[in-house]
C-alpha cells in the first residue's frame, strides 16, 4: 500500500500496522504522537490500526527548545 508519511509518499505492506510501519522506519524511540488523517490514534491503539492506501500520517516527535 502507498502512504504518504510526513508529506513523503512510501510503500508498505497491506497489513502493516501503524506500529509496524513506524517500527520498519526506525524511529520508535522518537515518536510521540501519530495522526492518520488528521485524526489522532492513541499509542496504546498502533498495534492494531492498519492505516489504508494512500492515507496521510504524520508523525510527530517533541523537541525541547526556547
Amino acid at each position: 500500500m502507498t502512504l504518504i508519511i510526513n508529506g513523503e509518499t512510501k510503500e508498505f505492506n497491506d497489513s502493516s500496522s501503524l506500529q509496524n510501519i513506524i517500527t520498519d522506519l526506525q524511529i520508535e524511540n522518537k515518536v510521540m504522537a501519530a495522526a492518520v488523517n488528521m485524526n489522532i490514534v492513541k499509542k496504546d491503539e498502533w498495534s492494531s490500526f492498519i492505516p489504508k492506501n494512500d492515507d496521510k500520517i504524520e508523525l510527530l516527535q517533541f523537541v525541547g527548545g526556547g
